[in-house]
């Protein structure tokens, strides 16, 4: 057993009520709470373990564009910490040649919560049975855990890094990333050459892309009239029905393609109708209903474009709103989240399935989500090889939501084996 494993083994109970403290932070987003004391906490943890770190705040401009006004009392902020692989060895000064940087990302909000818990608070942090549970112990603060872990076991043991490493815990990923993710590519003044985003992989798969997503909300738009005199108006309700109906045309036609991952698992376009729908104000049962509205999640498999799938949406309701007699609608995006994928060939790759099957004793795959995250901003802004591995969990975004104290401790030993051996070729 190497010095970093032993640490991190002997340390499991500082990695638990660190994480413990980290889940009773109700980093709930919407509307982003607690965003203040969870980026200060980890600013200190990275300082802790001897990064230059900085948490700069969204200016309020950005955040007033992108967040409706009952968010803007709720500033985000975002943390980054770079620890040059020099300082960590204790010499002073810089490597004469530049030296590669790896980074690591973490979101640090969670969705909300709903439901009958096993443990009545669904903060609590609680362990029992080799799990610890609460909102955000899978979906991701036991990455942030583990990473921190890492980190520690690397001071304490005196391990030079061997590349230089950047670290950021951003917000908002839970919605679009914008302000999170989004911002620290284009603002945050980081510069990797590799890239962990600490989820969408685990165990034995490594995540080398996911799907895309774009959002769309339609409004039908009738004429009001009395219930009893239905032919004065235009019911929007019945014209969305048969809208809806026809975009099943869609979503078989869409469904025809498909993508391949390196794990041989296939993933095919969807189409999801009506997760968000509503009538107009002043509606009653007396009234032809004069607005109808309903929401569009079309996922997008690497092989397509974001840009692309809602071109072909938004002609297809167009074409289909014609064929409706007296069918007026508008059509707006809500939000879109880039496909991504990299053949796993890189050497970056290479070194992580090493540490994957050294801890697993196996080999690995690797595979894409088929949801989305953070990878899409390293590998399509950036375009820097960027891969997805974490500890996972069960129960994501559901009730009773828990991570394996065991896997935490795999992907801590997975972590500081990556950055003390870094990437060779």
């Amino acid at each position: 057993m190497t010095p970093l494993a032993a640490y991190i083994d002997a340390h499991e109970k500082d990695l638990l009520a660190l994480l413990a403290r980290l889940v009773r932070l109700p980093t709930v987003n919407p509307p982003g709470d607690h965003y203040d004391a969870i980026t200060r906490l980890l600013a200190d943890e990275l300082k802790a373990a001897g990064f230059a770190v900085r948490r700069p705040r969204v200016p309020d401009a950005l955040v007033k564009k992108a967040l409706p006004p009952e968010q803007w009392d709720r500033p985000r902020w975002n943390v980054i910490g770079r620890l040059p692989a020099a300082h960590a060895a204790g010499r002073a000064g810089a490597p004469k040649e530049k030296t590669k940087t790896l980074h690591f990302n973490a979101h640090y909000d969670v969705v909300p919560v709903s439901g009958n818990w096993r443990h009545a608070d669904a903060f609590s942090g609680a362990v029992e049975r080799g799990w610890i549970y609460g909102r955000g112990t899978a979906d991701m603060k036991g990455s942030i855990a583990s990473l921190i872990l890492a980190l520690r076991a690397l001071r304490a043991t005196g391990t030079r890094p061997a590349l230089d490493i950047e670290v950021s815990f951003t917000a908002d990923e839970e919605t679009d990333s914008a302000l999170g993710a989004g911002w620290l590519v284009k603002h945050g003044g980081i510069r990797p050459d590799y890239a962990v985003v600490m989820e969408g992989g685990e165990g034995r798969m490594i995540g080398c892309g996911h799907n895309g997503v774009v959002w769309l909300e339609v409004t039908v738009h009738g004429r009001a009239a009395h219930g009893s005199t239905p032919e004065r108006g235009v019911n929007a309700l019945e014209h969305m029905a048969r809208l809806v109906s026809a975009l099943g045309e869609h979503g078989r036609e869409i469904a025809r393609r498909s993508f391949t991952a390196p794990d041989g698992s296939v993933r095919r376009p969807t189409l999801n109708v009506g997760g968000v729908f509503s009538s107009g104000e002043g509606g009653k049962i007396n009234t032809v209903p004069a607005l109808a509205r309903f929401s569009i999640d079309r996922r997008v498999i690497p092989n397509e474009t974001a840009a692309g799938a809602e071109r072909e949406l938004r002609a297809f309701l167009a074409a289909a709103a014609r064929e409706i007699p007296k069918c007026r609608i508008t059509v707006r995006k809500v939000s879109e989240n880039h496909p991504s994928y990299a053949p796993p060939d890189h050497p970056f790759a290479r070194a992580l399935a090493r540490h994957v099957a050294r801890e697993r004793r196996c080999e690995p795959v690797f595979g894409c989500s088929t949801g989305f995250n953070d990878m899409q901003f390293f590998a399509q802004l950036l375009k820097i090889p960027t891969l997805g591995y974490g500890p996972g969990g069960k129960d994501f975004h559901a009730v009773d939501e828990r991570a394996s104290v065991k896997e935490l401790l795999a992907a801590a030993r997975i972590y500081a084996g990556l950055m003390a051996e870094g990437v060779a070729g």
